[in-house]
């Protein structure tokens, strides 16, 4: 449908990208990825036809048709949203009005004529095109389109200003999915999405007859949706077959290569550069010399172009709260006639990572509001634990940031302790590099200073983080250092995140937020999905369950669901390959924990052989009780852990 040849492509001084060569087919599904600044929506639009080379050439196939979305941008107004989305059939619709036209004139004329036998042939012909575009069904999925999309039947009978750019976005989205254009270019499109709607919109996409392009920072989503990905790096473009797990591993892969192949080369250079140079000046040596220079000159010289800086970035740990962190009791929440919550009750215990989910709308954001004291309750009680620190990370942190203050100065204020090094590392983790550091926080973007108010908080955590929204304006490699600190993390985490791959990687139990409640699920959201999909029995059926989950201490233990598998199962289900790696890297991770526990053991035992006063005996015989409780813990986890594996 579409061929690059040679396409190169500059933004002022810098080059994005050359030498691309690219044919995309008509089935094609392709995740287009790359870091910041790479030129991917730069090359979306080449490919809409909104952006022109710098090199190159780009032909389309005749008839061909692509609709674009940006990431933002769009504003549409004067219609309501049903009307809005029809227009996307506005062909169709006057081919309804010629029929009307021609089924009335047909009715006027001598059946017998020759001219009705030509309105007759018109109508035939007009109407076997609108059959076969499905124009008698235009309304139907115009209305299944919106309603996959969030928006209630309420909704349609708006006009679209009084929608919210986020809103605004989904509109612009359910006319291109209606259009079915030839080649859809999707730029960041579930950035305004959340997770239900992501998933129908994964459903959408499996369906859709024609190829796509599109741009994600979510990694789950890419993987159910693309066969191929085409990544931007260093100037050019690389393609791989699979989805973007996939990609990463044929990446290692062909970098492993590359880099054997820079090794052999070398060698092979410095060989003929040291015969050249030991017999460069003896005359009987001089016609293999110059044969060597040659051949050496001939040579296309391997490059390794740099390789990307993994950053793992592991904030301090907090104090240690009371194993009950919050309780709420017969919670209610209205504004005006407007119930959002009623009568809700739910506990959260030390060590839980909590993901709320829900539609937009459903009062996630309110309950983490009120989790964090900053929205009152209407009834009910709502109570911290002992020794609980809230921080709460809100959509909008960056309001309460110094305008005026520079970013690296602001955040060694928070940290006094830590060096310019371990500041800088931590910014360029969240794409701030070079002189973006000296900045003042009042002239980033929202985006920009959402992505440093989060930097700034893992800082300094407090035992209890409530975060909403913080992966928001997070690319694929920010996501992981925020995953990884966060899974390290000893204290509480309640978050919402419309992130599929951070949620299943970080959550221990889901908080389902809707219709004026919260229902409490255990496991992450592939645990929570297939719960909700009919598992009455989840603990004897979900192969989720056997993922190994969060204690009440913060130490992960196996579930008791998992448990009753174990006991009650005489033939077990066997786990899908991820949750299999994982449950071996947990039964590494507990052996090296239990050789730990027992080395601590060892040591507590040897100093209470010596008197050293009253107070460090008491301590130490403390500390070798909480030791020795953990380890049976542990050893009972590595039991059941490896009993399941042995079944698989």
């Amino acid at each position: 449908m579409i061929q690059l040849s040679g396409a190169g492509k500059r933004f002022g001084h810098k080059l994005l990208f050359e030498g691309l060569d690219w044919l995309i087919t008509p089935r094609d599904r392709i995740g287009l990825v790359g870091g910041n600044g790479t030129g991917k929506s730069t090359l979306m639009k080449v490919l809409a036809g909104l952006d022109s080379l710098d090199y190159g050439t780009i032909n389309r196939a005749k008839g061909l048709t692509a609709g674009y979305l940006p990431q933002d941008g769009l504003q549409l107004s004067g219609r309501t949203v049903f009307a809005e989305c029809m227009t996307v059939f506005d062909d169709l619709r006057q081919m309804e009005t010629d029929l009307e036209t021609l089924t009335r004139k047909m009715s006027e004329l001598d059946h017998a004529g020759s001219e009705y036998a030509q309105v007759a042939d018109r109508f035939h012909a007009i109407e076997n095109e609108f059959r076969t575009r499905d124009g008698y069904a235009v309304e139907s999925q115009v209305g299944a389109v919106l309603q996959g999309l969030g928006f209630g039947k309420d909704d349609w009978a708006r006009r679209t200003e009084e929608f919210s750019g986020g809103w605004q976005m989904r509109i612009s989205l359910a006319k291109l999915l209606l259009a079915k254009p030839n080649l859809l270019l999707l730029d960041e499109p579930t950035n305004h999405l959340d997770l239900e709607t992501r998933n129908w919109l994964e459903e959408y996409l499996a369906d859709y007859p024609h190829a796509y392009v599109l741009i994600s920072h979510d990694r789950y989503f890419l993987d159910v949706t693309v066969k191929k990905i085409a990544e931007i790096w260093n100037k050019r473009v690389f393609f791989y077959t699979g989805n973007y797990d996939k990609f990463l591993a044929q990446k290692e892969e062909r970098r492993s290569q590359l880099v054997s192949a820079y090794k052999n080369q070398r060698e092979k250079i410095e060989q003929l550069e040291a015969f050249i140079n030991r017999f460069r000046y003896q005359a009987t040596k001089a016609k293999q010399v110059q044969s060597r220079i040659k051949e050496l000159e001939k040579i296309e010289r391997i490059e390794i172009p740099p390789e990307e800086k993994t950053i793992h970035f592991t904030f301090p740990q907090p104090k240690p709260s009371g194993r009950l962190v919050a309780e709420c009791s017969a919670m209610a929440k209205s504004y005006g006639t407007k119930q959002v919550f009623s009568n809700v009750d739910f506990i959260i215990e030390r060590g839980d990572r909590i993901a709320l989910v829900g539609v937009n709308g459903a009062g996630k954001s309110t309950l983490i509001k009120m989790l964090a004291g900053t929205e009152p309750l209407t009834a009910g009680t709502y109570k911290l634990g002992h020794n609980v620190d809230a921080d709460y990370f809100a959509q909008d942190q960056y309001k309460e940031l110094d305008p005026s203050a520079r970013v690296l100065d602001d955040l060694g204020e928070v940290a006094p302790l830590a060096t310019q090094t371990d500041l800088r590392s931590l910014l360029g983790c969240f794409l701030f590099s070079d002189d973006d550091v000296f900045k003042p926080i009042g002239v980033l973007s929202g985006g920009e200073r959402n992505r440093y108010a989060l930097a700034r908080m893992l800082f300094r955590p407090s035992n209890f983080l409530l975060l909403d929204e913080p992966t928001n304006h997070l690319d694929m490699r920010a996501k992981d250092v925020l995953l990884d600190a966060l899974q390290k993390f000893t204290g509480t985490v309640v978050f919402v995140s419309h992130d599929r791959y951070f949620i299943d990687k970080l959550a221990t139990r889901v908080f389902e937020v809707g219709d004026g409640k919260v229902e409490v699920f255990p496991g992450n959201y592939e645990d929570y999905l297939w719960r909700k999909q009919g598992g009455s029995r989840p603990a004897e059926q979900s192969p989720a369950a056997l993922q190994p989950k969060a204690s009440n201490n913060g130490t992960p233990h196996a579930s008791t669901e998992a448990i009753l598998v174990i006991e009650s199962e005489p033939k077990q289900k066997r786990l899908n390959p991820i949750k299999l790696k994982q449950m071996k890297e947990r039964c590494a991770e507990i052996e090296e924990e239990i050789a730990r526990l027992e080395a601590g053991i060892a040591d507590c035992e040897n100093a209470l052989t010596t008197f050293v006063s009253a107070e460090e005996t008491a301590r130490r015989t403390g500390e070798l009780k909480s030791h020795k409780d953990s380890l049976q813990d542990l050893m009972q986890e590595w039991e059941e852990v490896s009993a399941a594996i042995e079944g698989q």
